[in-house]
């Protein structure tokens, strides 16, 4: 089985948490903490972070530091995983949903206008599977109304959108490094922002709103957020190694992009003036009809891919009614595929073969599935 990811282990990750071990330091104190959160920040281009236990709680803390809560409303992409939108919820604030944009997949600028109204106090960018929001407009239009930026970048590390980093846009910005993230620390998370205050109430808030001047004298409702030394040794570690990383996996995105050309679907790519990271390679089929029995077809060949985000619209416990025909098209047609650093280009070659096969066999007039759904007039050559 060709897995969709994997982590990538090739770098001192086993020396470093080797050091914690012999050290005795394994929980949320010990030297790594800050060497990660120094050299995360550094690499990005950001004056300040602090490291946390995963990826969601990054956007909760983020919201929280910034004082979002009951009465306010936070606009966000419809198509986006539900974490950006639960943490709101935590909150007490109200998500407003968006449309997506269909050449990128990600935050429509100008439904962003439409939505907003006198009780909205932030908007969040979510850098959908590595490509960059368009950062340009959504800073303008949080200028012109006096709104916060947040940036979700938990599929963004390695992303630039006109040469800075993602993360480095909003008022504050959230990184995930969960086991299948591009650098990972098995769980973990980080949360940078411009402003030294607005860090250091999110450093406050994630560690039980300890005094810094007062032993254990706890002074607001807070939380436990924090890194353990582990997990900072491995992601120092994955940093050191970042740039052979993301070279991998756009090496990768290179070879799907060329064999899969010419077929009935479009390859999630990058755009002029972005670097896009890959965390994952995904595709929208033409038809979604076809995505299921692609994805069958696929399994059938020992390939395991992911369908794109429900859009959380739909979803039980955040659901509104609303139109959102872009978002849902790409939900119900996008793929993700294979899209770890350690894929060859045999292996590659054969996620490819097996998705040419899918199509031709269609054209054929052949049933692909045991749902023979779609035939196609044409299809692209073998791979």
């Amino acid at each position: 089985m060709i897995p969709v990811y994997q982590p990538y282990f090739t770098g001192r990750e086993k020396d470093y948490v080797n050091q914690c071990l012999d050290s005795t330091w394994i929980s949320s104190k010990g030297e790594f903490i800050g060497k990660f959160e120094k050299a995360f920040a550094e690499y990005i281009g950001s004056p300040h972070a602090t490291s946390v236990a995963n990826g969601t709680v990054a956007i909760h803390l983020a919201l929280e530091a910034l004082g979002i809560g009951p009465g306010d409303e936070v606009i966000v992409p419809t198509l986006t995983y539900v974490a950006s939108v639960n943490t709101i919820l935590q909150t007490g604030a109200k998500p407003v949903y968006v449309d997506s944009l269909e050449h990128s997949w990600q935050i429509d600028p100008e439904d962003v206008r439409r939505k907003i109204t006198p009780r909205t106090k932030a908007v969040m960018a979510v850098h959908l599977y590595g490509l960059p929001c368009d950062m340009d407009s959504l800073t303008r239009i949080c200028e012109e109304h006096g709104l916060l930026l947040v940036e979700d970048c938990a599929e963004g590390f390695g992303t630039w959108y006109h040469g800075k980093h993602v993360g480095t846009f909003g008022d504050i910005a959230t990184f995930s490094f969960f086991g299948n993230k591009t650098i990972t620390t098995g769980e973990g998370g980080m949360v940078v922002a411009r402003c030294r205050a607005v860090i250091e109430r999110a450093y406050h808030l994630k560690n039980q709103g300890v005094s810094p001047a007062r032993e254990y004298w706890h002074d607001v409702v807070a939380y436990n957020y924090r890194m353990t030394n582990i997990c900072a040794a491995i992601g120092l570690a994955q940093l050191e190694s970042a740039a052979s990383i993301i070279a991998k996996k756009r090496q990768i995105a290179d070879w799907y992009r060329e064999a899969l050309r010419g077929l009935p679907l479009k390859f999630h790519d990058e755009l002029p003036g972005t670097v896009h990271s890959y965390w994952m390679c995904s595709i929208a089929v033409d038809d979604a009809a076809d995505r299921q029995p692609l994805r069958e077809h696929l399994r059938a060949a020992d390939v395991e891919t992911r369908p794109l985000f429900h859009a959380c619209h739909t979803l039980p416990h955040c659901a509104v009614e609303g139109h959102f025909p872009v978002a849902s098209s790409l939900s119900a047609r996008g793929i993700n595929l294979p899209s770890y650093p350690a894929l060859t280009r045999k292996q590659v070659e054969q996620v490819c073969a097996s998705i040419h096969a899918y199509f031709q066999r269609a054209a054929r007039g052949q049933a692909v599935d045991s749902a023979g759904l779609r035939r196609y007039a044409s299809a692209g050559s073998a791979v």
